[in-house]
């Protein structure tokens, strides 16, 4: 049997590191071999003990999560789950970490809710066993590739689908970033809590020359604009006469997810077919691998992100396993077959 992962919890709360602490080590795949109140004793320990996994605070006195996550990943980058507050102000600073290298993040628990803290420790123990074994990215902002120029292909018959889980809020910026400002309607699905959704989709406009948008309620879908699904809701694509329209609703979780990549993917291949074109990115689990396969036998042109440049190869592993993928590619690549089988659609 191998050895435990060892991970190192770092928060200025004594309550949640006792907590935490309690959750992961009742697991005995897991040892926590420390806590620290703040980064600079965190620092001290990380030298001392080599710990695989850090789950870091990202609220912190003397020196904030972020930065001591940056400084992290300049000079030993290593695998960093983020705890932060179900807050606007939580959601920016929670992706400027993943931005810079955290693996995943989790909420801070909600100690005064015991009902909820099963399925809370269910969680967390999942997060740091796929940081484990996850490929840590160190992201250069200045090493952005170009944008696509525009491809002349406004037409409304054709649309993309994107999913993604952990690591895919980077995975999916990298391809919005160089998607021309006329690429086709594109609707997307990442795993993330309903107050990161809203600002996840404002990051994510920022870097792409498409209008990106958090899906409010149903909403025709046009040609350069891309539509989040907003967490814990489900999104799927309906036909509206001679349009495509969002659809939002509050069914059950599916596979433990809502939104979920399958419900979308689903809808899609029912109501769109061999008129789509659909990417499933770095997460872990399966979610999305069925709906990635009923979109290729609908005829749509599907690809899954490889192994290497995942961040967790799960969601793209299950879909290749199951033949669901007509293509594996480099993150890279995702934006350039996208737009290529669009344009040979068209031919």
């Amino acid at each position: 049997m191998s050895r435990p992962i060892r991970v190192l919890v770092i928060d200025d709360s004594a309550l949640i590191r006792a907590l935490m602490s309690e959750i992961l080590g009742a697991d005995p795949r897991i040892e926590v071999v420390g806590t620290a109140a703040d980064p600079f004793i965190a620092r001290e320990k990380i030298k001392q003990l080599s710990p695989d996994v850090l789950t870091l605070d990202v609220e912190m006195p003397r020196m904030d999560g972020l930065t001591f996550l940056r400084n992290l990943m300049r000079l030993r980058p290593m695998p960093v789950v983020m705890v932060s507050s179900l807050t606007e102000q939580g959601a920016a600073v929670t992706l400027d970490a993943l931005a810079a290298g955290a693996v995943d993040f989790v909420t801070k628990p909600k100690i005064d809710v015991a009902r909820t803290m099963a399925g809370y420790a269910e969680l967390l123990v999942e997060k740091v066993k796929n940081a484990a074994r996850a490929r840590v990215h160190v992201i250069d902002d200045r090493a952005s590739p170009a944008p696509v120029g525009a491809i002349g292909y406004r037409t409304t018959d054709r649309l993309f689908a994107i999913g993604a889980s952990t690591g895919g809020t980077e995975a999916i910026r990298t391809v919005l970033e160089t998607m021309p400002a006329d690429a086709p309607a594109t609707v997307i699905v990442q795993h993330i809590p309903a107050a990161f959704s809203g600002p996840f989709a404002q990051r994510l406009d920022r870097h792409s020359r498409m209008t990106v948008v958090e899906v409010a309620r149903g909403q025709p879908l046009l040609t350069g604009h891309a539509y989040v699904a907003p967490g814990g809701r489900h999104l799927r694509v309906v036909r509206n006469g001679a349009r495509w329209w969002c659809q939002l609703d509050d069914d059950a979780p599916v596979r433990r997810h809502r939104p979920s990549v399958d419900v979308l993917f689903e809808s899609i291949a029912e109501h769109v077919g061999s008129n789509a074109s659909a990417a499933l990115l770095t997460g872990m689990g399966d979610d999305g691998a069925r709906g990635l396969l009923a979109l290729r036998n609908a005829g749509a042109a599907t690809f899954a992100q490889d192994h290497d440049s995942s961040v967790v190869w799960g969601m793209p592993g299950s879909a290749v396993a199951l033949g669901a993928a007509t293509e594996v590619v480099p993150l890279h690549m995702v934006t350039a077959r996208l737009l290529s089988s669009t344009l040979q659609s068209a031919a």
